[in-house]
């Protein structure tokens, strides 16, 4: 017989802690401002002796639908992004990186899992995270870390086994937007901002902060367009209201780092920021996400910020992926990762970018792929995949009923609008047979297990602006 739940305090203060979580984003108010910086001066070998430290906490930070180009730091020339920049300006960017997929549950389950989406399973819009899967929060929990979750995304809900590890995951609750804040994104229906997580986030620390946390927040402003009238600088098309939203979020940013400053945090906090995938402004004459593979909708921007500054920003050029997220940061934490993934640490360029040296181990292959019919009920898979090599993408999708192949080559075409599959076809042959390969590839623990979505459910995430059935 189970005890009763006043003989289990830990269950207590778990759903103590859930139903403030739920409750302060009304008590909360969220201040901005510029943030200091105390951290100490660090090189390559504090990164090294990260390891050896018992007092790092870890707040990883998913900016959703944020392409990489779209930031200062990555090249563009708008001021999106002033506190992403200042990231790259004093931790770690990774140039070239990857999101697994343009849609987020698949892009998520990759990387939570360090496996591609034939391998962990999670391709349509039913399937589950399998249990069998080994999730970061839960080797992070079991190194000790109190570990909580708090999204705005349904496709990260905890009914699609997301919340595996978590001590506590939920979905704040939403408040009234205030007058100044402007969502242009006509697909959207939901209420509330990011200003939600992060007072979540910030009571969250206040009343667990003297522990050893690990910090989830996944943003959703970028996706919904939102904005304020002071990040209203750049214009009312569509594109430029995206710009608006990255500079309204990068400001959110701003209010983090400043709370880990003012708070005594930053010397002891390793900050992780990414994205689940980008999105198209008809570059090749779609719009938005969950359609394609091509560059603008998945190469997507990975930074770290370790708890002392560089005193010059490291750039790792090399290749990466969302599937090395986490074996870089477990790498870093001196924790063991998950067994037989596809991903791997970058730790090994990470550190010879700050030495000044020359990676030494060959560039992965990366692949991106989406189930052209991952909404769709009674319908064969129709796979799109990407696969980038070096310089080069090959992209195969299924257009009007036919499978069209094309090879785009960022060294000469850094936009990848000019199809090169023509003038290559030897390497349009081999990238051809990694594609094969890949999708010949199985889960482990075989099918992913899938769940009936209710109709509630349904009409939450058509209310992000997915076609469901």
């Amino acid at each position: 017989m189970s005890k009763p739940v006043l003989e289990r305090p830990w269950l207590l203060l778990a759903i103590g802690t859930v139903i403030v979580l739920a409750l302060l984003s009304t008590i909360v108010e969220v201040q901005f401002g510029p943030p200091g910086d105390p951290r100490p001066i660090g090189s390559a070998d504090d990164i090294e002796r990260l390891r050896e430290r018992s007092d790092l906490n870890v707040l990883f930070v998913v900016i959703d639908t944020l392409r990489a180009d779209r930031l200062g730091s990555y090249g563009y020339e708008r001021d999106t992004s002033p506190y992403l920049d200042g990231i790259a300006q004093a931790g770690v960017r990774f140039s070239r990186h990857l999101s697994q997929c343009s849609w987020t549950k698949a892009s998520m389950a990759s990387l939570w899992t360090g496996l591609y989406p034939t391998r962990n399973g999670v391709t349509r819009f039913d399937h589950i995270v399998p249990p069998e899967a080994e999730l970061p929060a839960e080797i992070l929990k079991q190194a000790g870390f109190y570990t909580v979750g708090l999204y705005r995304n349904g496709w990260v809900s905890p009914n699609f086994g997301f919340d595996q590890g978590f001590d506590v995951y939920t979905r704040p609750a939403a408040r009234p937007m205030r007058p100044s804040v402007r969502v242009e994104n006509p697909t959207v229906s939901i209420r509330g901002t990011d200003e939600d997580v992060i007072a979540a986030g910030l009571e969250f620390l206040r009343i667990h902060g003297h522990e050893r946390w690990f910090l989830y927040m996944h943003w959703m402003d970028v996706h919904e367009y939102i904005y304020d009238q002071e990040s209203a600088l750049f214009g009312g098309t569509y594109s430029d209201v995206y710009d608006n939203s990255i500079r309204w979020t990068d400001t959110n940013i701003g209010v983090l780092l400043e709370h880990l400053a003012t708070e005594g945090y930053a010397e002891n906090t390793l900050v992780i920021v990414t994205s689940d995938h980008g999105e198209a402004f008809l570059e090749r004459g779609v719009e938005g996400h969950a359609r394609r593979v091509f560059r603008e909708s998945t190469e997507v921007p990975f930074f770290l910020s370790f708890p002392f500054r560089l005193e010059s920003g490291v750039v790792v050029e090399t290749r990466t992926r969302n599937v090395d997220v986490w074996p870089t940061v477990l790498d870093l934490l001196g924790l063991s990762t998950q067994a037989g993934i596809d991903g791997r640490s970058a730790v090994p360029e990470i550190l010879a970018s700050a030495r000044g040296q020359e990676a030494t181990r060959p560039e992965p292959t990366a692949v991106a792929h989406l189930d052209q019919n991952w909404g769709q009920t009674g319908r064969e898979p129709e796979p799109t995949v990407a696969v980038a090599q070096g310089s080069y993408r090959y992209v195969r999708a299924v257009e009007l009923g036919r499978s069209r192949e094309q090879l785009f080559d960022a060294a000469r075409d850094p936009r990848e609008l000019e199809d090169r599959s023509e003038a290559e076809p030897e390497l349009v042959e081999q990238l051809r047979e990694i594609a094969d390969s890949y999708l010949a590839e199985k889960p482990p623990w075989g099918a992913a297990p899938k769940r009936e979505l209710g109709e509630m459910e349904l009409n939450q995430l058509r209310a992000l602006g997915y076609a469901l059935p």
